[in-house]
């Protein structure tokens, strides 16, 4: 993320059509924290993405969702100021690949950051 820029990740977890970061996620989560305490001054836009199962609109609204409820996890589980983060959801407009197997929809579920 520092060198690069942007950072995807599939180590953020959650249930089915849910916002709630599953425990399972923390190792990712204190990773990425690590990075933003060692980085004070970046600032983070997290976004999130679903696959294409479903209703779009819903999707949408989803991935905006979890987007805010990591940029929440961050914030008040491992002590990043809110401040520096944006969050947005695509839903399922922006596929890495297409969803026709379930492998390549789990490729599609993704948080990513994008440092601002």
């Amino acid at each position: 993320m520092i060198t690069e820029g942007k950072l995807i990740t599939y180590g953020i977890y959650f249930d089915v059509n849910s916002d709630k970061v599953k425990p399972e996620s923390n190792g990712t989560l204190n990773d990425i924290a690590k990075v933003l305490k060692e980085t004070p001054n970046m600032n983070i836009k997290i976004v999130g993405h679903t696959d294409s199962d479903g209703d779009d609109t819903k999707n949408f609204e989803l991935s905006q969702r979890r987007a805010i409820s990591v940029k929440n996890a961050l914030s008040n589980n491992f002590g990043i100021t809110a401040d520096r983060f944006q969050t947005d959801g695509a839903g399922e407009s922006m596929p890495l690949v297409p969803n026709t197997t379930a492998e390549q929809k789990s490729k599609n579920r993704r948080v990513e950051f994008i440092k601002i």
